[in-house]
C-alpha cells in the first residue's frame, strides 16, 4: 500500500498528502466529514463481540476532515529546489533548455549579496552554466532574460509539485481545479 490521500479541510481546501494509516486513524475518529474519489484501500478489522461482524473500513482517495477552515490568506508554501524545479518545468529559466533535477540550481533574481530573498518570487531554475554567467549581477547589467515570471504556487499546485509521480487522475483533476491563473501545470 503506496497510494497516498489527499486530505482537505471541511470547506474543501486541499492541506498535505496522508499515509493510510493517519487516514484510517482520522476515519477512526470519526473527523472524516466527506469524501471524493474512488476507494483506494479496503481495511478488515476484528470481529465484533457483540454482533459477530468484522468490521470494515474503506479508504477514499480524498477525505475531507473536521477542524476550523482558514478563511485568512495561508503562507506561502515552503520553498524547496524539487518543487521550485518542477514548478518551472525542469527548464533553465534563462537558456529554455530542459534538465535533470539534479543539475539544475537555484538562482536568484535580485542575488542574495545585493538584498534579495530566498523566496519564490525571487528564484528560478537555472542550468550551472547559466548561473555561474549570472552570478551575483542584476540582470539588466549583463544583458540577459528571464523567459518566464516566478510565482508563489498555492497550496494545491503545492501539494501537485511535491508528490506529482504518484498522484491518482481523481486527486489531479480535483487539484487542478484549484490551480491559480498564473500556473504553468494547467
Amino acid at each position: 500500500m503506496s497510494e497516498r490521500i489527499l486530505r482537505l479541510d471541511k470547506s474543501g481546501i486541499p492541506v498535505e498528502w496522508l499515509e493510510w494509516q493517519v487516514a484510517a486513524t482520522l476515519y477512526a475518529r470519526g473527523l472524516v466529514t466527506w469524501t471524493l474519489g474512488a476507494e483506494i484501500y479496503r481495511l478488515h478489522g476484528g470481529t465484533s463481540r457483540m454482533t459477530g461482524t468484522r468490521s470494515l473500513l474503506s479508504l477514499h482517495s480524498i477525505i475531507a476532515c473536521e477542524g476550523v477552515a482558514c478563511s485568512h490568506k495561508r503562507p506561502a508554501p515552503p520553498l524547496t529546489n524539487r518543487a521550485l524545479f518542477r514548478r518551472d518545468q525542469h527548464l533553465c529559466l534563462y537558456c529554455g533548455k530542459s534538465f535533470a533535477e539534479n543539475v539544475l540550481t537555484r538562482d536568484h533574481i535580485v542575488p542574495t549579496s545585493r538584498g534579495g530573498k530566498d523566496r519564490w518570487l525571487n528564484v528560478v531554475s537555472a542550468c550551472r552554466r547559466c548561473n555561474q554567467r549570472k552570478g551575483s549581477h542584476q540582470l539588466g547589467e549583463i544583458g540577459m532574460q528571464l523567459l518566464a515570471l516566478p510565482y508563489v504556487p498555492n497550496m494545491a499546485e503545492y501539494l501537485a509539485l511535491i508528490n506529482s509521480h504518484r498522484i491518482r487522475g481523481d486527486q489531479m483533476a480535483f487539484l487542478r481545479s484549484q490551480f491559480g491563473k498564473e500556473s504553468r501545470l494547467l
